[in-house]
């Protein structure tokens, strides 16, 4: 009897040590590694990227490709021979492109990047100033692509729906508020970005490469600051000379191998999403006006651009025909290097940074030769793609002005539709030809300005909305403009 009860007391306490031990260590033994606690930034980096990336490029979702169906159309890069009533070609867009990019950038994009930001700053788990910098670069180019497409926005308090005193209705920001906002941030991203820094894991558009993000970082700040010279033009003045004569501190793009790009993959979820578009559909044409302007120039980029057609010759289709009308012409594709799945996305070029300061130039912004900083826009531009300029080319433009310039940019920006809209609007360059006689335009025949806010804001944030509204100038419509406009 007392041999059994030592013998139980023993079990007892080796049961009670176990649980002690389990007590002890549970937090440890109950944590999933497939569902960790923290998300470091490398884990939230791609996808943000990614989403920035194909909502500016190239959505491949119908009815939310603001690039392709409305932006590439409204310039004038493409035209639509199907649906041009319904996709943009005639000014008229469903609402779904306006929810659609809010709410990716928004919601799939902008927070992320700001939680990036929190989870890197100085004191956080993941501390690490690159991750900062890349984070703060991004989420500059993510508000810039929506106060230029929309006009005021949430800004200020756009992302602190999980802050400890959380703001789930945001104010809207003037343009004028945002820009400032982006140009600050972007200076600091400079600042925090080093080349002897930590380590970057998950970049998937310069892969690590903190050189090429500070590049970027100072060529975009060039690419805001020219864009509202004409509202603020000594502030943007000092800091366009302040970043390009200090070449040391504040590089910039001045190759096209140091262009912001992202590099695609022949793999379902990587394609190139202009590959995803044309390549199983015949709805687009190459728009009537790029084709007359690069046939009037001899400009071989038309090789590039476009697909000739049986004969040889290259023809447009005008934009805004009716569909019976479209279906009388035969006019060409879009090139074969814009239907590679592995083609890049583009954000920002050489040859964007040589136009800006050729422009910034010519109005006395900045030092130096307007005409060579075009000539170096466009060699670069040709070269983009795998071309090479032409040593009479700078005699076929008609001398250097602000048309010429502008010009010449909205044919290297092909693609880039949303840019060369934002350029468009800023300038009126280039001049578009007069509506074909079968075309039949929406908006009052007006090309479009803006786009509408979404709908979700009118029922989730509508006292807000109409003070963004108030801030814009003018109804909430695709015709009143934007404040950097001339």
């Amino acid at each position: 009897m007392k041999r059994l009860y030592i013998y139980s007391i023993a079990i007892l306490l080796l049961t009670f040590g176990t649980m002690t031990s389990c007590t002890k260590d549970f937090e440890e033994i109950n944590t999933d590694p497939n569902n960790p606690v923290s998300i470091s930034p490398s884990l939230l980096l791609p996808n943000a990227i990614q989403v920035t990336v194909d909502r500016y490029w190239g959505h491949s979702t119908r009815y939310q490709r603001l690039n392709i169906d409305a932006a590439m159309c409204w310039i004038q890069h493409l035209s639509r021979n199907i649906y041009i009533n319904a996709e943009g070609d005639s000014y008229e867009i469903p609402l779904t492109i306006s929810s659609g990019t809010w709410n990716s950038i928004y919601n799939e994009s902008l927070i992320n990047f700001e939680r990036v930001i929190t989870l890197s700053e100085a004191g956080a788990e993941f501390e690490n100033s690159n991750y900062l910098g890349i984070a703060m670069t991004m989420q500059s180019f993510g508000f810039a692509y929506l106060t230029d497409v929309f006009g005021p926005i949430p800004y200020s308090e756009a992302l602190n729906g999980t802050a400890e005193e959380a703001i789930n209705s945001p104010k809207y920001d003037s343009m004028e508020d945002v820009y400032a906002g982006i140009l600050t941030d972007l200076m600091e991203a400079n600042d925090l970005l080093s080349t002897s820094g930590p380590e970057v894991v998950g970049d998937i558009l310069f892969d690590g490469d903190i050189m090429k993000w500070k590049r970027f970082t100072n060529s975009l700040a060039l690419r805001i600051a020219n864009r509202q010279a004409s509202k603020k033009p000594a502030e943007s003045k000092a800091l366009m000379t302040q970043i390009l004569s200090d070449p040391v501190k504040y590089p910039i793009i001045e190759s096209n191998d140091q262009a912001a790009e992202l590099i695609h993959f022949d793999v379902i979820g990587s394609r190139n999403k202009m590959f995803d578009v044309f390549s199983t559909r015949s709805d687009w044409n190459i728009s009537s006006t790029l084709i007359d302007k690069l046939l009037e120039l001899d400009d071989e980029r038309i090789t590039v651009y476009a697909q000739p057609l049986s004969d040889g010759s290259y023809a447009g289709l005008p934009n805004g025909l009716t569909d019976a009308a479209a279906g009388t012409y035969n006019a060409s594709v879009i090139g074969l290097k814009y239907l590679d799945p592995t083609a890049p996305s583009v954000l920002m070029t050489y040859a964007e940074v040589e136009f800006i300061k050729a422009e910034a130039a010519l109005d006395g912004d900045i030092d130096g030769n307007a005409e060579d900083f075009l000539e170096n826009a466009i060699k670069a531009s040709f070269q983009q793609q795998g071309l090479v300029m032409p040593d009479d080319y700078m005699s076929r433009i008609g001398g250097v002005t602000k048309e010429s310039i502008m010009t010449q940019k909205w044919i290297a920006l092909f693609g880039q539709g949303v840019e060369a809209w934002n350029e468009f609007r800023r300038t009126g360059y280039p001049v578009m030809p007069a509506p074909n006689a079968s075309s039949a335009f929406s908006n009052e025949g007006i090309l479009p300005t803006r786009i509408e806010y979404p709908t979700s804001e009118y029922s989730l944030n509508r006292t807000n909305l109409d003070e963004g509204v108030s801030m814009l100038g003018g109804s909430d419509n695709m015709r009143t403009p934007l404040w950097w406009v001339d």
